[in-house]
């Protein structure tokens, strides 16, 4: 303000303990938004951020085993160019392809100190007294958590859109727009929505992921739910009272010889036919039998199992050759014969002509290796 005064929003700021940013970029930022996405677009956009981080963060919060929250979508636009003023310290810059159902990028943000901690809690730490050096185990563990939420969001969306969404791996990397580091995963149009969403992990997190989306891609996301939203409106069906025959016009009934013969309508009445009980004939038991013989050349996958073992992602990570995985079966014991990944008998390995080869040793009864195949 001229003279040195303050105005009254910046006074109710002050008094309010908030930072309020300068009038003229309030004014900017307003106008930018207003210019490309329409209220209900704005809106949109925010719901479909909401929906799919929603499932995302739950596939987090199992991943980490802590409480995740993703929440409250703030809509704006910004410039290629302004970058470096909305990401001033360094980041981690997440780049998703959509595969299958979109055509397009976007572009997940997130500080570098939030990656980090993620990492230590994927690899099994506390997520406390981090470093903010990402180094390539920790990038391959944020990595993987950020391929889990892609993963449930683009499952999501396919619900929301009702066609198949898919995503490839999603790419990795540092971002400092400053020095110029990783900004090659930036999309190229000069004008991006960014949608930010608040993070909240247990009391370690308590920051912002943000989206950054071209204003193209955007549109068509957009477009493809509103367009849907107004189909399912046009093939609701109608109420009694909307279905008028072609010939018939909604008229108030003048008298009660007209009543009387709307009730007169001829209605078609079937009678219902029960399935019989009664014992199959013998065409019926050679249909059978013969549907029978045309399963019993259906192959099936076998498979010996010699035993399993579970693994932190952190032990997992560390594997090389020559590494020596400890199984929950004892040397020598029976091994697991499964069909369809079903447990269907047990054995002992032999070697045939130099291959292996596995021995029955135990079966499980007809009734109960149906059962195992049918579950």
């Amino acid at each position: 303000m001229d003279n040195n005064m303050l105005s009254q929003d910046e006074i109710d700021a002050l008094l309010k303990n908030v930072d309020l940013p300068p009038a003229n970029e309030q004014e900017n930022n307003q106008i930018a938004l207003s210019d490309y996405l329409s209220t209900i677009e704005q809106d949109a956009i925010g719901e479909i951020g909401n929906i799919s981080f929603g499932s995302s963060a739950t596939a987090l919060s199992t991943l980490l085993n802590q409480k995740v929250e993703i929440t409250t979508p703030l809509v704006s636009v910004v410039q290629k160019s302004n970058l470096a003023k909305e990401f001033p310290h360094p980041y981690v810059a997440i780049d998703v392809k959509y595969t299958k159902g979109f055509t397009g990028n976007n572009l997940l943000v997130i500080q570098q100190n939030d990656a980090a901690i993620i990492a230590d809690l994927m690899l099994g730490g506390d997520g406390k007294n981090v470093s903010n050096q990402l180094g390539e185990l920790q990038i391959s563990a944020v990595q993987e958590a950020m391929n889990q939420m892609m993963g449930s969001a683009a499952t999501s969306m396919s619900t929301v859109f009702n066609k198949k969404v898919d995503i490839s791996p999603p790419k990795i990397e540092l971002l400092d727009v400053k020095e110029g580091e990783g900004t090659d995963s930036i999309p190229h149009e000069d004008l991006l929505i960014k949608v930010s969403f608040k993070l909240i992990i247990g009391d370690l997190i308590n920051s912002h992921i943000m989206q950054l989306l071209p204003i193209d891609f955007a549109k068509e996301l957009i477009d493809d739910l509103l367009n849907k939203s107004e189909g399912e409106i046009k093939s609701a069906p109608a109420t009694k009272e909307d279905q008028v025959h072609p010939s018939k016009e909604k008229q108030p009934v003048s008298n009660a010889t007209h009543v009387e013969n709307e009730k007169d309508e001829s209605v078609e009445v079937k009678t219902v036919d029960f399935t019989s009980f009664d014992s199959p004939s013998q065409e019926q038991a050679t249909n059978d039998i013969n549907n029978l013989n045309m399963l019993l050349d259906i192959p099936l996958k076998v498979s010996v199992e010699l035993g399993r073992t579970k693994r932190s992602v952190k032990e997992i990570l560390s594997w090389s050759s020559g590494s020596i995985i400890e199984l929950d079966k004892l040397a020598g014991e029976p091994v697991d014969i499964l069909v369809n990944d079903k447990i269907v008998a047990k054995g002992e390995v032999v070697v045939i002509d130099e291959n292996f080869g596995v021995r029955v040793t135990d079966i499980l009864s007809h009734s109960e290796r149906i059962k195992n195949l049918n579950e």
